[in-house]
Parts: C-alpha cells; structure tokens; sequence
C-alpha cells in the first residue's frame, strides 16, 4: 500500500499544480494592459479610480454571445468615468447544445454575475468604497423591442436578487456595444 501511495503523489502534485495555475490563467484582455487575470483586472479599475478619485464612476459587466448550438461569448467589465471615457477588459469563452434564446439569454446573464461577483472579491482588496456590490451594473443584452422582451422581468429579477443593478437596452452598453465588439 505505501508503495502505492508514492506513487500516487508525483500525480497529485501535478495536478495540484495545474488547478493553481487554472485559476491564475489570464483570461482578460484589455486593449490598454494586455492579457489580465481577474486580480489583475481589480487592481487596474482600482488604479484607474484612485488617478481622479473624485470623479463619477460606473462599473459595468455585461455579456452578448453569437450563434445557435455553440455559442461563443464575451463577457466585458467597464470602468467609465462619466464624460471622460473609461478602460474595458474582456474574456471570451464558448457553450456547446445551446438551441434556445431564454437559454443563451440565461447563460449571459449568468455570465455577467459570476464575473460581477468575482470581481467585487477583487476590488475588495484595492478600493476602499462603502459599497462596490450596489455599485456595480449588470448590463443585459435584451430589450422592449424583439423576442426578448418576455424575459426581462426574469432576468432583471435574476440580477436583482444578486444585489447588482440592472440595465438593459438601450442603456446596456456594457453587454450591447462593448461585449458585442467582441463577439
């Protein structure tokens, strides 16, 4: 049995290694900075922010996806600085067996929750405001006009029940316009 597990450790390591490496992965990028992992994303909105610390931010995630089957993605986190511009950063990632609008609606803005959520862990550690949570904006790729207007008390009750805002079209840049360009 000891020998088993000897030999069994060189494989665990590895792969303990791999998972570390996994979740340092830098999946963002951004025009301005490169290639970023999440922390880093945090620590440049955070740098952004504190260069006019008393300016007026938005903090905006929003996520749009192409495609019928697999769909590819792109979630985008903005940090814009009312009338004076702002940084975006964005990942893309891909689905398979998704047929259905509610269901590519659905993982869209699941999507943009889940970096949401992460990314308030992050700036936790970078920006002292009181609240970042209620702060952040999830902007959601669906509208009054269209097919997808039946889902709107859905997913704004989603997000709401996150404690995030919620925008949708026309005010849902961060998912309509940014993420889009990147589809």
């Amino acid at each position: 049995m000891l020998n088993f597990v000897k030999a069994f450790l060189p494989f665990l390591y590895k792969l303990a290694l791999f998972l570390l490496k996994l979740k340092q992965m830098k999946e963002y990028n951004s025009p301005s900075a490169g290639k970023l992992d999440l922390n880093e994303v945090a620590k440049e909105i955070a740098t952004y922010v504190q260069q006019n610390p008393d300016e007026k931010y938005q903090l905006i995630v929003g996520t749009d996806s192409e495609g019928n089957g697999k769909v590819e993605f792109v979630t985008a986190i903005v940090i814009y600085r009312q009338g004076k511009g702002g940084r975006y950063f964005y990942k893309k990632f891909s689905k398979g067996n998704i047929k259905h609008l509610r269901h590519k609606i659905y993982e869209e803005v699941n999507a943009s929750l889940e970096a949401g959520q992460n990314l308030i862990v992050g700036l936790q550690k970078y920006w002292k405001k009181d609240n970042i949570k209620g702060a952040l904006e999830i902007h959601i790729d669906i509208g009054e006009n269209g097919p997808t207007k039946d889902l709107i008390k859905e997913v704004m009750g989603m997000v709401l029940g996150q404690g995030f805002r919620a925008k949708i079209k026309p005010y849902s840049y961060g998912a309509s316009l940014v993420a889009d360009r990147h589809v």
